[in-house]
């Protein structure tokens, strides 16, 4: 069982940045693969970006690639999303999810992942 809570969201202006932070417990941190995922008003929850194991290979969704980067430190069971040049459209609530994956294959359906935080909210206001 591993348990998710995410943390960082809050209201930013457009253009500003942001980290968001996912704690994990539970055993075996390391053998999963981490992915974030957002939710915007109105909208069907999407992928964001996701991180393998080890960190060595990341994979982001085309809205975001360039403005964000995922990582992680299994020592701390610890991951993270540092967002860069937020835009109104980022706007959403931002969730944290794991799946069981001791290899360097990401997936970006959500259906993949067994466990999910709560969510935090990001606000991205001009």
């Amino acid at each position: 069982q591993v348990q998710l809570v995410e943390s960082g969201g809050g209201l930013v202006q457009t253009g500003g940045s942001l980290r968001l932070s996912c704690a994990a417990s539970g055993r075996s941190f390391s053998s999963y693969a981490m992915g974030w995922f957002r939710q915007a008003p109105g909208k069907d929850r999407e992928f964001v970006a996701a991180i393998s194991w080890s960190g060595d290979n990341t994979y982001y969704a085309d809205s975001v690639k360039g403005r964000a980067t995922i990582s992680r430190d299994n020592a701390k069971k610890m991951v993270y999303l540092q967002m860069y040049s937020l835009k109104s459209e980022d706007t959403a609530v931002y969730y944290c999810a794991g799946r069981y994956s001791p290899s360097s294959i990401l997936s970006i359906k959500e259906a993949t992942y067994t466990y999910w935080g709560h969510g935090t909210q990001v606000t991205v206001s001009s």
